[in-house]
């Protein structure tokens, strides 16, 4: 029910009428009952303005700065408190919830950055391990992080609307949003931890919309404030368009998302349907 594979984009999609999609930020800290206070406060917000997604940021559920050996102790398995809460808080709102936490792994000399999503009705229905690893621009992330496997992607519907999940710095390698593409995703959610430095909202803003445009998409994408995150959480659409974004502080943007775009955008720049490349793992 969850995972739709298909790359026929000349099709047009019957889809129902749109939903809220919302990106909420915050700065997760080294208490995951506080950032789990923070998000349903946040997941409210989202539910009242009318959404049926909502997107949190990169590690959620525990984040320091720097890295150090606490992320152990704080990683959780997919069965564990943190994804059970927010299974609890979805079902309660009625309203999709998708979120980054650390997860712990069999090795337990490296922990795992996934995103979770999960549904009112039917509990977590999509993961997302970290491809890329952030070793770039004076971090070293792989020090700490175990990288996802290449697997097939795992996406959920939500009204008709197919959603698919990647992290952060996987934003910079567009082979990623296309390949969830290719599994049939008219919807990417984001969630990041993108550090502060020069140019780097810069960077942020121009790599979400260009992966909405050149894949004609809706792009929600949802970042860590400061100290060590930008903030700057947007939604984007097909066409490139920001529909709504946030600054610096902690809050809820919620942007309607139209199905019938998605149809229009394509039929106007069917490039899906032209392009004579595809992905493949390295």
């Amino acid at each position: 029910m969850y995972t739709k594979i298909t790359t026929d984009y000349s099709v047009p999609m019957t889809l129902s009428v749109g939903f809220g999609v919302a990106v909420a930020q915050f700065a997760p800290g080294p208490d995951t009952a506080e950032n789990l206070l923070r998000i349903r406060q946040l997941a409210i917000t989202a539910a009242d303005r009318g959404a049926k997604i909502v997107v949190f940021p990169e590690y959620s559920s525990f984040f320091v700065h720097p890295m150090d050996a606490r992320f152990f102790a704080a990683a959780e398995s997919l069965d564990g408190p943190f994804v059970a809460s927010l299974v609890a808080l979805a079902a309660e709102l009625g309203i999709h919830v998708v979120a980054g936490m650390a997860e712990a792994t069999r090795t337990g000399d490296h922990f795992g950055n996934a995103v979770v999503a999960v549904s009112p009705t039917h509990g977590l229905v999509a993961t997302y391990r970290k491809l890329h690893l952030y070793d770039a621009f004076g971090a070293v992330e792989s020090d700490w992080v175990q990288a996802g496997a290449i697997e097939a992607p795992e996406t959920f519907v939500v009204d008709g609307v197919t959603v698919g999940l990647q992290t952060c710095y996987d934003i910079r390698f567009p082979e990623v949003t296309r390949r969830l593409v290719d599994a049939g995703a008219d919807l990417v959610l984001v969630p990041a931890e993108w550090v502060r430095g020069p140019l780097k909202e810069h960077h942020w803003r121009t790599l979400v919309t260009a992966r909405a445009l050149e894949n004609t998409i809706y792009v929600a994408a949802a970042g860590q404030t400061p100290p060590v995150g930008i903030g700057s959480s947007l939604i984007v659409d097909p066409m490139g368009v920001e529909l709504a974004a946030l600054g610096e502080a902690a809050d809820v943007a919620v942007a309607w998302l139209d199905p019938a775009r998605i149809t229009s955008v394509r039929a106007t720049n069917p490039a899906l349907a032209m392009r004579r490349f595809g992905v493949h793992p390295l």
